[in-house]
């Protein structure tokens, strides 16, 4: 049986909330075959992070050159790439191996507020990745620190995702979490001629760990598979509210979003 593929680089979560964790589980759930490139290795769980190992840049190298020589994904998403000379290379031989569909979530601001990324990576990821990026999805901060752009109004954010169309990609989805108040929650879609808002009703809870890995590795999936770009960005969009309001209780702090609800619970939705 032949199956669609699908690649994540990306951080190991020893927690299996967020990174590589969290995108293997959400391609498993679409019945996409999962493949992975660890970027780090990090010691983390519910409360916080411990401990954040990178992998070496030849380590990084010999993974993607295993994935091109043997195994093409259909798609291909990045997460935490830790600095500009990873973001480089895996740019690099994403280009090399003619790899498609490539999703970027550019894992450069924690959830707390502190950046995971220099500006000598933030220009990476502008100089490299976005040229090639099908869909990039950045929280509100991080399209901050990409743009330069203070996002504090809806006039903001849409001239934000007119500039990260015009650095190269197809698709921006500005998530629009971190805005504070509000019933809903809407993510900003831009396709470089209409802009989509994507609304759904904000859930209030702990339980967000990895919100934005299972988002991007939703789309990823549905792109794996031959979906359109706003298809599969409007079905991620309901995959992880689903993950999100079906919580589970794993942990002391901040736990994970439930990557089975889809399956278990919502599955009749679509």
């Amino acid at each position: 049986m032949k199956v669609s593929k699908a690649l994540t680089i990306a951080g190991s979560d020893s927690g299996g909330g967020a990174g590589i964790q969290a995108d293997l589980k959400t391609f498993q759930e679409f019945g996409v075959y999962g493949m992975s490139v660890i970027t780090a290795v990090t010691a983390q769980n519910t409360v916080g992070v411990q401990g954040v190992f990178p992998v070496s840049l030849e380590g990084l190298e010999a993974q993607l050159r295993s994935i091109g020589s043997d195994l093409k994904p259909h798609a291909v998403k990045t997460g935490m790439l830790f600095s500009g000379e990873y973001i480089e290379r895996t740019a690099y031989y994403i280009e090399k191996f003619g790899w498609n569909n490539v999703v970027i979530d550019p894992v450069m601001i924690a959830k707390g507020g502190a950046t995971l990324l220099g500006e000598e990576a933030i220009h990476a990821m502008k100089t490299y990745m976005l040229p090639i990026a099908k869909v990039i999805t950045p929280n509100i901060p991080e399209a901050e620190a990409l743009t330069g752009i203070k996002i504090d109004c809806e006039e903001a954010r849409a001239e934000a995702a007119k500039v990260l169309f015009n650095g190269g990609a197809d698709y921006v989805v500005i998530k629009g979490g971190h805005f504070d108040s509000g019933e809903y929650v809407s993510d900003l879609l831009y396709n470089g001629v209409e802009r989509v808002e994507l609304v759904e009703k904000r859930i209030n809870t702990k339980n967000t760990h990895g919100t934005g890995c299972t988002f991007s590795a939703a789309i990823t999936a549905e792109l794996a598979y031959g979906k359109k770009a706003e298809s599969a960005i409007e079905h991620a969009k309901k995959f992880i509210q689903n993950a999100i309001a079906h919580g589970i209780e794993v942990g002391s702090g901040h736990g994970p979003v439930n990557h089975f609800a889809y399956r278990r619970i919502a599955h009749e939705q679509y």
